[in-house]
């Protein structure tokens, strides 16, 4: 029999907070975190707009040293893995370091450290570049760091599935706990791509938002005036734990992480299978590995980017899945409408928002949806959160790549 897991800390930085509080206050409310890009000069690019973590300020969170010895990324990660920790109550000896582990993932790593350090080395030649280059870099750095800091000496790696990157680091934190490898791990994601290459990349593929003079619906999802996605920072990590150890501890179970459906599309290195037909499949594997039929699910974050391939995917994807009847009666959003992309650390700070809209009984908006396409003809809450019972929901991530998960989370 599979071990039961519970979710039971959280932790969040991302443009629309600084911890889970507001980060979930702001969501609702559909207050938008998107804005003219200060992190760099924004004028040659076709794209001026992005999520950036507002107020942050790394000496605040973290000792001067281990901040300057940390990507961007990584002090994410670090800040949010530091949040969900002490929500979980793990501290003071309430675990075994050995049973205690961390997945952390990122879908592009250090790229502002690798910008700086080449730059350096043009300039000022190779023997400039510093020591802590490597380390600071590589994408298992924030998975590496974290686990020094909370002293978790069990299972640790980082994930790297582009956009799908913290889902899949959530669905093999589930999987560890229930093979008995951990009694509680640390899983989610981190990113901090807005840098000249992250920015000018992403722009030289078009894939980017260019309504530069109203960034704050920019991020339009399944809306038919949507043109692209806005790119966003931050880190989302949730604490998962074998549930008789939690309940053995007293731990906060905040939900039940109930199964996860991973697919790969096999067809294309940016754009959805035709018909979503991948994304589909992610989600009836997580609804049959959660015990749940289609009329059981009562709400989906969806992936919901704002680009007319995924989200008229996506929709086609949840019909399949669900079957036409259910799919127009259940409850849908894309909270990156106000929280742009978050790329690697977009799954699990969805994942917490449905933990959140089961706790409190309100559906988060698709706040930026005014005109719907009409190829998204869902019930996408739009506009305005909407007050209303979830006791199943999907989290659904998808990846460039063709990487694809679903998570279903209960209320227990």
């Amino acid at each position: 029999m599979k071990r039961r897991v519970v979710i039971t800390g959280m932790g969040a930085m991302s443009p629309v907070g600084l911890n889970v509080a507001e980060c979930w206050s702001n969501t609702v409310a559909g207050r938008s975190g998107i804005g003219p890009i200060t992190l760099l000069d924004p004028a040659p690019y076709t794209t001026r707009i992005a999520g950036e973590v507002h107020g942050y300020e790394a000496e605040k969170f973290l000792d001067r040293k281990l901040a300057a010895r940390s990507d961007r990324y990584t002090q994410f990660a670090i800040v949010a893995a530091n949040e969900a920790f002490a929500s979980a109550g793990l501290g003071g000896g309430a675990i075994d370091p050995n049973r205690l582990g961390v997945i952390i993932g990122t879908g592009i790593g250090g790229l502002g450290t690798l910008e700086t350090e080449h730059s350096k080395a043009l300039e000022k030649g190779v023997d400039r570049i510093s020591p802590f280059f490597c380390p600071m870099m590589i994408g298992n750095m924030a998975s590496g760091r974290v686990a020094i800091e909370l002293n978790a000496k069990g299972i640790n790696y980082a994930t790297v599935t582009a956009c799908a990157t913290s889902g899949h680091a959530v669905a093999a934190a589930m999987d560890a706990i229930r093979l008995g490898r951990a009694d509680a791990i640390l899983a989610g994601g981190a990113e901090a791509p807005i840098t000249m290459m992250g920015l000018g990349g992403f722009c030289s593929l078009k894939a980017l938002s260019t309504r530069n003079d109203d960034p704050l619906t920019a991020s339009r999802p399944f809306d038919r005036d949507r043109d692209g996605f806005v790119m966003s920072e931050g880190a989302s990590v949730v604490v998962l734990e074998d549930y008789d150890f939690a309940m053995k501890r007293g731990a906060p179970i905040l939900a039940e992480m109930l199964g996860a459906g991973m697919t790969c599309d096999a067809f294309h290195i940016t754009a959805p299978a035709e018909g979503g037909e991948g994304s589909a499949r992610a989600m009836i594997l997580a609804m049959e590995d959660a015990g749940l039929t289609p009329s059981d699910v009562d709400y989906i974050n969806a992936h919901g980017t704002s680009t007319e391939l995924n989200d008229a995917g996506e929709t086609m994807a949840i019909k399949t899945a669900l079957g036409e009847d259910h799919a127009r009666r259940v409850m849908i959003s894309s909270t990156k409408s106000v929280t742009g992309h978050m790329l690697g650390a977009a799954g699990a700070i969805e994942l917490i928002f449905c933990v959140l809209a089961m706790r409190d009984g309100v559906v988060p908006p698709t706040a930026t949806l005014v005109n719907p396409d009409p190829a998204c003809d869902l019930d996408y809450v739009p506009g305005e959160a909407r007050q209303a019972r979830v006791d199943h929901a999907l989290s659904n991530s998808f990846g460039f790549g063709g990487h694809n998960v679903t998570l279903a989370v209960g209320r227990i």
